[in-house]
């Protein structure tokens, strides 16, 4: 596919000379996400201002039968935002402003270009709390996370993005312009529009604006980090924290995912000795009787021989640091170029289920190396496979999506999900069977075909229209 010289011209009219990209620097910016696996190959980018621009946009693509892929804050890991086939790339990143801001009603209007990180902080700032939070805040964009429905270390406490979407308007397949929910919280009138475009990884239409409810903010939060004796023992700790406490977080990792953070990003180990897995939680210290539930619950967790040893944040810059030692892991093993599985399970299954995972892990790959964390809270595992620097990212990837199925299979065996929080892209999609049925499957079809009948919003992503 590529883009006639005479589209270009009538992109510049659309959104400006200086906002249509053709040099290769740009598509490798705006054209692929973190996965590693694709290189970009997108034939024109385009940086749209408004949503009137985007339908002109959309307009324009099903006249001249070109496909169209938008572009976030590009920090997926499933390939949804990667451009193969020459498409236009929509970037969202001018679309950035605070459309509307409501006290009494505790929401905000962004524009879907918005930083994640800049919604918490102009929540901040009105003295409310944007909950949904992960690793890739300071660069993912708010209509990324509701177009992959994303979900990060809040979860048990505050839930998905889905929870905190009160409105949305996007632009369909079909050129367009819908307004769906209007910021309401109650709303019985048939069909929620709104739900099917959250977590639809842009094959239904473009998100250009979203109503974001906001929350009250959170007392002073502390953390404790826990060395835990095996897996099954972490399941233990969670069930007994929850049942005596209210928890903002409960994060696991291996140990060997903790010594590369605390040597890649400068920080303290949490304690002096050494245990295969550790539990990182939150909770609000609304009281010293609070503070002294926790201990109780920790030395329980002792006794019971869960947990070898522990510490708790006495400092906001101690907090921090603690928190480091699981945000930090991404970036921190990206240097590895890690083969990702991102998936969930019940929280009661995730024991047999790591341990089927690791012995078929064990037998595929005898020589790689796997680091496991995760949002243990939310039942999200995270798989990584660590390249050996002697391999090529080619032979890598070869040798680990072969075990992939397997996995998926797995998944499907536990009625797991394939995808927790980064979506299906390309990456996952052949996959998608093992997580929904083909009556789903058909369904999911049908819809894209009615929001997007010529079949030009991200192509190759998720489903095919039918």
């Amino acid at each position: 596919m590529t883009v006639a010289p005479p589209v270009i011209e009538k992109l510049r009219e659309i959104v400006g000379e200086q906002r249509v990209l053709t040099d290769e620097v740009s598509f490798q910016q705006y054209g692929v996400d973190r996965t590693t696996i694709w290189q970009p190959a997108p034939g024109v980018v385009v940086l749209p201002e408004t949503t009137e621009q985007v339908q002109a946009l959309v307009q324009l693509a099903n006249v001249e039968k070109l496909a169209l892929v938008p572009s976030g804050g590009r920090t997926g890991l499933s390939g949804g935002a990667v451009a193969l086939n020459g498409e236009i790339v929509v970037a969202l990143d001018r679309m950035n402003k605070v459309v509307d801001f409501n006290a009494v009603d505790r929401s905000v209007t962004v524009q879907a270009g918005m930083i994640t990180q800049q919604l918490q902080a102009f929540a901040e700032q009105q003295g409310l709390f944007y909950p949904v939070d992960f690793a890739s805040a300071g660069s993912s964009q708010i209509g990324g996370n509701i177009a992959t429905n994303a979900g990060g270390i809040k979860v048990i406490r505050y839930g998905m993005t889905r929870d905190w979407v009160l409105g949305l308007k996007v632009v369909d397949g079909n050129g367009n312009i819908l307004e769906l929910n209007h910021g309401l919280v109650k709303n019985n009138t048939g069909l929620d529009f709104r739900h099917l475009f959250i977590g639809s990884e842009g094959v239904l239409g473009i998100i250009t604006e979203a109503t974001i409810g906001l929350a009250k903010p959170p007392k002073e939060l502390c953390v404790l980090v826990l060395g835990v004796v095996d897996f099954p023992s972490i399941i233990e700790v969670l069930k007994t924290f929850n049942d005596g406490m209210e928890l903002t977080a409960f994060e696991f990792f291996t140990h060997n995912g903790m010594v590369r953070v605390v040597d890649h990003s400068q920080v303290p180990v949490p304690f002096e000795s050494e245990a295969p897995f550790y539990a990182l939680l939150e909770f609000e210290q609304t009281s010293e009787a609070e503070l002294e539930r926790a201990m109780e619950l920790f030395e329980t967790c002792v006794m019971e021989g869960w947990v070898e040893d522990g510490v708790i944040s006495q400092s906001l810059s101690q907090a921090e640091n603690l928190w480091k030692l699981r945000e930090d892991l991404s970036e921190t093993l990206s240097r590895w170029k890690p083969y990702k599985n991102d998936i969930s399970v019940n929280i009661s299954r995730m024991p047999e289920f790591l341990a089927k995972v690791e012995t078929l892990a064990a037998e595929q790959y005898p020589d790689f190396e796997v680091v496991w964390y995760g949002h243990i809270g939310d039942g999200n595992l995270h798989l990584n496979i660590l390249k050996p620097d002697e391999l090529s990212i080619e032979q890598f990837t070869e040798r680990c999506s072969g075990v992939s199925k397997q996995i998926a299979a797995l998944v499907g065996e536990f009625r797991g999900s394939v995808s927790a929080e980064h979506g299906v892209g390309l990456l996952k999609k052949d996959y998608l069977g093992y997580s929904r049925s083909p009556e789903e499957l058909l369904l999911m079809q049908q819809v894209k075909k009615a929001f997007d009948p010529n079949g030009i919003m991200n192509p190759g992503k998720v489903v095919d229209a039918a």
